[in-house]
């Protein structure tokens, strides 16, 4: 009962009007490419990986699986799908694998209902310090994400990001800076141009564990765009 109660606090933060929304559709932005590039800038954050998970390693028979929702503040968005929309809402299902020698994998899919969004992603990290009682845990991490379900738009992410967490009990706070970069190519018969950037990126978040049940919350900005994510699941 426990876990079905927080698994709704999980979707009613972020229910909007987002289920109901339209397809991307790229053909609304006529030849307005300086439109068409804050949209993928926007696209792009939102769409970069999230990790919502603390840097220490799980080790080699670790587990972190668990459902996620991850709602992004967009520019022109409207625009895109032809209706009010501001927020692209996404959920995902996301899994990690501790590994020997304090590396972890992780990787995740999304299909955003009622639209074309469908994306995927994965992770690699290592622990350049596990964490313990007095020292705090430390992991780099490489990550990429790839949109997969708009024919008009070819959407790629590449980010490199490095965090620190500490354990105190069952709650473990981490936070991380990175670097997040963006390929996004339009249908040529659009008339639109290809956009490629970077972008900057910091996030902060925070892990509690009741024994196998595991909760977490993440605010990350990359670029302008501000994203806030909730995952509920199973980490051991």
């Amino acid at each position: 009962m426990k876990k079905k109660i927080l698994l709704l606090c999980v979707s009613g933060c972020f229910t909007q009007t987002v289920w109901a929304a339209n397809n991307i559709n790229l053909s609304n932005f006529g030849a307005a490419q300086p439109a068409f590039k804050t949209f993928s800038e926007d696209m792009g954050s939102a769409l970069s990986y999230k990790p919502i998970t603390p840097p220490a390693p799980l080790g080699i028979t670790g587990f972190d699986i668990g459902l996620e929702v991850t709602s992004t503040k967009m520019r022109n968005l409207d625009i895109a799908t032809g209706s009010s929309m501001t927020n692209l809402v996404v959920p995902k299902l996301h899994v990690y694998k501790g590994l020997p020698l304090n590396f972890d994998i992780g990787a995740f899919y999304s299909s955003v209902p009622t639209t074309n969004i469908k994306f995927y992603g994965g992770e690699l990290r290592y622990a350049i310090l596990e964490g313990g009682v007095a020292l705090p845990a430390v992991g780099i991490r490489g990550a990429l994400t790839k949109l997969s379900g708009v024919n008009q738009l070819a959407l790629s992410t590449k980010s490199l990001d490095v965090s620190v967490s500490k354990g105190f009990a069952i709650f473990t706070p981490y936070a991380g800076i990175g670097r997040v970069w963006v390929d996004s190519t339009p249908d040529a018969a659009l008339g639109l141009t290809k956009e490629t950037f970077q972008q900057g990126k910091v996030f902060v978040g925070g892990n509690l564990n009741f024994g196998l049940m595991n909760f977490a919350l993440e605010y990350d900005k990359t670029g302008s765009a501000p994203s806030y994510s909730a995952k509920l699941g199973f980490r051991f």
